[in-house]
């Protein structure tokens, strides 16, 4: 079978929340909890499993990416640095500056950010105008050393995710005139070296989107504009494609009791996209497409 025609059994809407752009999925194997952002929203999200309870809170400025925190609570990418956020369970959250940052020009913001397997939170930057085709994003570092950037010439950077034994990272550039997948090397330090072509995804449905990484090593990266979530192995060969209901699935997290269920955040097409339901436009869905995903590693932990 050819592995674009393969399709998930079934895919469902975790909650009635419409995001404007839904993205950074987060499952806490603590809290049995899901986090995500809606960055045009300015909003924080949190989906309780075992009530089914969603929770909203609101935020100041754009947040692009979190993480869980070792300490409680979680660090994200902001507008204008690097915050810690304390959602409290009276609707008040605390935001407290980690590191500010200087961008390289008005107009920009966090997209995409995850931490590594030690704990480390990568996030990259982007023109927020897309239209401009900039390559003036970075893959930052930040940890104890600071923020530090670390990878340079991105327009859209995207699709974050390391190997389970924490030695290879992930980096997409989802814009249309990239649409490329690499991977790095890196070392127990947090350095990166040896770049080289994961995936041309000009090959494949959709843009290179967000992404997560299961228990077996392979990538699932989401398919921006063609409605599909592909499954690519260590190796770089497509193992499946599953097909989505929407037109704009924007990141992908694995979760849910025994972290075999897949979170799929979404963003609302500019016009309907033939041949997928509007009414999903911007929804959370959840999928159980079989592989088990891992933990994620909280920051500092």
């Amino acid at each position: 079978m050819n592995p674009q025609d393969q399709a998930v059994a079934a895919v469902d809407e975790l909650c009635p929340v419409r995001n404007r752009v839904g993205e950074s999925p987060v499952w806490s194997v603590a809290e049995q909890a899901l986090y995500w952002v809606d960055i045009e929203g300015r909003a924080l999200h949190r989906f309780d499993w075992a009530s089914r309870q969603e929770r909203r809170w609101a935020l100041a400025e754009r947040v692009g990416c979190i993480a869980l925190h070792a300490e409680g609570g979680l660090v994200a990418g902001m507008e204008t640095g690097v915050f810690r956020l304390r959602p409290g369970a009276g609707g008040d959250l605390r935001a407290e500056l980690l590191q500010a940052v200087r961008f390289a020009q008005p107009g920009m913001r966090f997209n995409d950010g995850r931490c590594d397997r030690q704990g480390r939170f990568w996030l990259s930057s982007m023109v927020m105008d897309m239209a401009l085709a900039q390559p003036a994003g970075v893959l930052y570092r930040y940890d104890a050393r600071g923020l530090v950037p670390m990878v340079e010439g991105l327009v859209t950077g995207n699709g974050l995710g390391f190997s389970p034994d924490g030695r290879t990272l992930y980096l997409s550039d989802s814009h249309p005139t990239v649409q490329r997948v690499w991977a790095f090397d890196l070392d127990v330090e947090g350095n990166l070296c040896n770049r080289r072509e994961f995936i041309d995804m000009n090959q494949h449905p959709g843009r290179p989107d967000g992404a997560a990484v299961d228990e077996d090593g392979a990538y699932w990266i989401c398919g921006n504009d063609a409605g599909q979530v592909h499954r690519f192995l260590p190796d770089g060969r497509l193992e499946r494609s599953l097909r989505l209901p929407l037109s704009k699935p924007a990141m992908c997290s694995f979760g849910g009791p025994a972290l075999r269920h897949l979170f799929i955040t979404s963003i609302p097409p500019a016009l309907p996209a033939a041949g997928f339901d509007a009414a999903l436009d911007g929804a959370v869905l959840v999928a159980q497409p079989g592989p088990r995903g891992l933990p994620e590693t909280p920051f500092g932990g």
